[in-house]
């Protein structure tokens, strides 16, 4: 099946598509499942209040730090030589601070939260940078085809890792082994930063950059001012800023569902149990679903793909809305097994076709600059909706509210992303 789905590729795009099963490990054990139960367990075991507060917080600290530094990055990445070295810079810190998070003591929930945010900014960091290599890697007719294959391959490759340390939770939980909680849940974050390291390795090793310029004098400062000047450039190209503001808006409430899935299901009531087993399945579905959304948007359209993505999220926050924690616990477990199937189905798609579509409507010679405001409007992507949540969470006590932010983000992110240029007609153009 492996082969049948990669025939034709070359080694630079299987390679650069292994790196997306390799980091989704990540995803799934630190950013999406694991990280937020330990963290809960953290600090209940220190005495502390809030603990999804702080988590959300701390997501909206590291977006801001990354989004802050991510044009002048796409800049610096411009450069021949550059943007491997940022790669592989960032990427080692993910991986540090993944490892990081299994040494740190249980109790000490703030440093904790220190170390989360400087994996998470590395992980981030290395994936934006990554997707900028989309177009040294692959050409424009082939972008739809590898960039939904890389979130298809990403879903087993975050599957798997999860697995392994699944048994390790479960039977520390029900005290079927001799091991803490604690001591699971450290398994996992080793587990998820050795996978990242192995499963790296094809990318370090095969994918070079083959679009950009030459390093000049003072090429460091120059990217600074080269922002600004990046700015006004996609400012003069109308179809471009459209797409970015539509984008900013529908991946912030893309990042905000996958960022607090886990701590949502967990505030209403469902047990650790019930969240790794759905969480676990969601990615199963996940796969095959990236891949359907690529084959059909060879059909329809990448546009309409996407905007069947943002609709399948409407509905997604239509349902979160009614999901009162007073409300029967079997209704809740059935209500949030629905909500995770389809974000299944959405989730892959939507990213993956929004990198190609991106990638395939800016122009070729300014990529890396132009993937650098990609990066700033993605990475500021859950700031709007988590830091809401957080609020409406702590005035309210009740989680269900906080979803009302996102879903206005993914109404607005609709009707602009109405005005963006269909991508089959700017093919036929070319």
């Amino acid at each position: 099946m492996v082969g049948r789905l990669t025939k034709g590729l070359t080694k630079e795009e299987k390679s650069w598509i292994l790196y997306d099963w390799a980091s989704q490990g990540y995803v799934m054990i630190v950013m999406t499942v694991m990280f937020s139960l330990y963290f809960m367990h953290s600090t209940n075991l220190a005495g502390a209040d809030g603990a999804l507060g702080h988590l959300s917080l701390a997501n909206t600290v590291a977006t801001i730090i990354l989004g802050v530094s991510a044009p002048v990055l796409g800049t610096l990445s411009g450069y021949r030589g550059i943007k491997k070295l940022i790669f592989t810079l960032l990427a080692c810190m993910g991986i540090l601070g993944t490892i990081g998070l299994a040494i740190v003591p249980e109790q000490w929930w703030f440093m904790l939260l220190i170390v989360f945010i400087i994996s998470s900014v590395g992980f981030s960091g290395a994936n934006k940078i990554y997707d900028a290599f989309l177009v040294d890697v692959s050409k424009k007719e082939n972008m739809n085809r590898v960039s939904t294959l890389g979130f298809g391959f990403a879903y087993v490759g975050g599957a798997l890792p999860f697995m392994l340390g699944i048994p390790f939770v479960l039977l520390a939980n029900s005290g079927a082994i001799n091991m803490s909680i604690a001591t699971a849940f450290r398994i996992c974050f080793w587990i998820a930063g050795i996978w990242w390291i192995v499963f790296s390795i094809p990318m370090f090793k095969n994918v070079k950059q083959q679009v950009g310029v030459e390093k000049e004098k003072k090429f460091v400062r120059k990217s600074f001012i080269g922002v600004w000047t990046t700015f006004l450039d996609i400012a003069k190209h109308k179809h471009i800023l459209i797409f970015l503001i539509a984008f900013f808006l529908y991946s912030d409430g893309l990042g905000s569902i996958i960022r607090l899935s886990t701590g949502f299901g967990s505030t209403i009531g469902l047990g650790d149990t019930d969240l790794i087993i759905i969480l676990l399945v969601t990615q199963f579905v996940a796969f095959p679903s990236a891949i359907i959304y690529g084959k059909i948007s060879e059909r329809i359209g990448t546009k309409n793909m996407i905007y069947f993505g943002i609709a399948t999220y409407c509905v997604i926050c239509m349902i979160a809305l009614q999901m009162n924690p007073a409300r029967d616990e079997q209704f809740l477990l059935i209500m949030f097994w629905i909500l995770a199937m389809l974000v299944g189905t959405a989730q892959g798609g939507v990213q993956a076709l929004s990198r190609s579509y991106f990638g395939r409507i800016v122009p070729k010679q300014k990529s890396n600059e132009y993937f650098g405001f990609y990066n700033i409007f993605s990475r500021f992507s859950s700031v709007i909706g988590t830091t809401s949540f957080a609020i409406i969470y702590a005035r309210t006590g009740q989680p269900h509210r906080g979803i009302g932010v996102i879903a206005v983000l993914f109404i607005a992110a609709a009707i602009i992303f109405y005005f963006a240029p269909d991508d089959r007609k700017l093919a036929e153009s070319e």
